[in-house]
């Protein structure tokens, strides 16, 4: 046999999601197209498949025979970042948040009083409840397809030093159902018309009125980082994994920053301690205006507590600022968080 020659840079591959619209259905149906994420690079996702090595009786070494594997009843998990681009934002956004495919205009909110969400077997007409996703590879035929994926976890971030403070992305997603090693995504079929010009967003769009901490505004950002952690739960284990997604635990968004100290902002020691039990510290918001809006990207938690707050010595002195949002009631329609872009 003949070695390869063949080599491929890293940079060849492809992570491309897609609105799923039926359980159990890796290829995007109705025409729903696959976009590419703008990554940084390609991780190996954990596969998590099931293994038995455990030498059994009768041997003093773990024999063939003994060998025990399955890929049914793992719990896929594939982690990327990148730069956070307008089509790749409204796919992440729609499903951790749960809306339906195209029903929030461009401004996703997780409600005070959301109640749990699942989705399985026989579930239909679930885009943007479900993504198909793919690492393509320059090998025809050996992408690895992941279907029914759930995200699970979405960062959002800024720094004002790296790229002119272009947002930035990191999204966990997770798949009960079994991984496909050879599928063959249609390259022709990915969306990859993101450019600088139209798909990207930076922290300089945000009016200084509308950078506000619990309440405080006017402050001067250097950095942020939301997170939102939405966690899913398998349960009914079948021959092509688990039947059911279910969506019960806690709903968290959580914001840091980094801001400059000065007089706007010399209170926060003080009203990170003086809080008052049972009630919100104010209303935190990133934005151009007053109200958020489509195709600019920003930030709103209507109510919000001091989690933390701490000196941050540079050449000039900075705070960091850390903050949780909190809802308005368990029979509250008031969001609990809401992201554009």
């Amino acid at each position: 046999m003949a070695i390869s020659t063949a080599s491929y840079s890293a940079s060849s591959f492809k992570v491309a999601i897609a609105e799923q619209d039926d359980f159990g259905t890796v290829t995007a149906a109705g025409g729903n197209a696959y976009h590419a994420l703008d990554v940084d690079s390609i991780s190996t996702p954990s596969l998590n498949a099931n293994q038995a090595l455990d030498v059994r009786s009768g041997s003093r070494v773990l024999q063939a025979t003994d060998f025990f594997h399955t890929k049914v009843g793992a719990i896929s998990e594939i982690s990327v970042s990148g730069t956070a681009t307008t089509g790749a934002l409204d796919m992440l956004l729609e499903n951790i948040m749960g809306e339906a495919e195209g029903s929030a205009s461009g401004v996703y909110s997780f409600l005070s009083n959301a109640s749990a969400q699942s989705v399985g077997s026989g579930s239909t007409s679930q885009a943007g409840t479900l993504l198909s996703l793919a690492i393509i590879s320059p090998i025809s035929n050996m992408d690895l397809g992941f279907k029914d994926c759930v995200v699970t976890a979405l960062s959002l971030s800024g720094d004002m030093g790296t790229e002119g403070g272009r947002i930035k992305f990191s999204a966990t997603f997770k798949s009960g159902s079994a991984v496909d090693a050879t599928q063959a995504t249609t390259v022709g079929a990915v969306d990859t018309a993101f450019t600088a010009a139209t798909e990207n967003y930076t922290m300089n769009s945000w009016a200084a009125g509308y950078r506000q901490l619990v309440g405080v505004a006017d402050v001067i950002m250097s950095s942020f980082n939301l997170s939102l952690t939405n966690e899913a739960n398998f349960i009914g284990l079948v021959s092509t994994g688990y039947e059911v997604i279910a969506r019960a635990g806690e709903f968290s968004a959580t914001l840091d920053s980094t801001i400059k100290y000065d007089d706007k902002c010399q209170a926060f020691f003080e009203n990170y301690l003086d809080q008052g039990t049972g009630t919100s510290e104010g209303a935190t918001k990133l934005n151009h205006q007053s109200a958020l809006a489509d195709g600019y990207f920003g930030i709103s938690m209507p109510s919000s507590v001091l989690t933390n707050v701490a000196f941050n010595e540079q050449a000039m002195m900075m705070l960091d600022v850390s903050m949780k949002a909190v809802g308005a009631g368990a029979s509250s329609s008031t969001a609990l968080v809401e992201v554009a872009c």
